[in-house]
């Protein structure tokens, strides 16, 4: 009997281990977002700001859309240039606040005009889990535009 509890065990251990791992798989890193910012800047200044938003406003586009991962992007006056969510498209965000009340664009922008680049916390409705999670998100000055990518924690 004890045996059969020992293998019970066992078992419940590595199908536990397995269900994280593949739980790991769906979320981005923050290297990867790191990676991904940086692709999008040199696809922004490859191809000019027009064609490098139309590819991060593009859901079918792999490159700046993977899992939980999305390219995001400003002007320097706070308009959403680039999201996955396509109702905040050119509008004003300047003061938009997260789900804890916090002035994130504006935190964003003061990051992007002070340091270039750096994370952001904050709270954010992840369109995997479809919940209000914790994020942070990774941003970078270019030229008068700012680019992030975030994590879901």
């Amino acid at each position: 009997m004890r045996r059969i509890s020992l293998q019970t065990f066992t078992l419940f251990i590595t199908l536990s281990f397995c269900n994280i791992a593949a739980f790991a798989d769906d979320r981005g890193t923050a290297d990867q977002a790191i990676a991904m910012v940086k692709k999008a800047i040199a696809n922004f200044k490859v191809n000019g700001k027009e064609k490098a938003l139309s590819d991060f406003n593009d859901p079918s586009n792999k490159q700046f859309h993977d899992r939980d991962l999305y390219v995001i992007a400003f002007d320097m006056e706070g308009t959403m240039l680039a999201s996955a969510n396509p109702k905040l498209i050119g509008k004003p965000m300047m003061d938009f606040k997260d789900g804890d009340g916090k002035l994130l664009t504006k935190e964003m922008l003061q990051i992007a005009k002070t340091k270039g680049s750096g994370w952001v916390e904050y709270k954010w409705p992840n369109p995997i889990t479809r919940t209000l999670d914790q994020k942070s998100t990774y941003i970078e000055k270019i030229d008068n535009y700012f680019l992030g990518v975030g994590i879901y924690k």
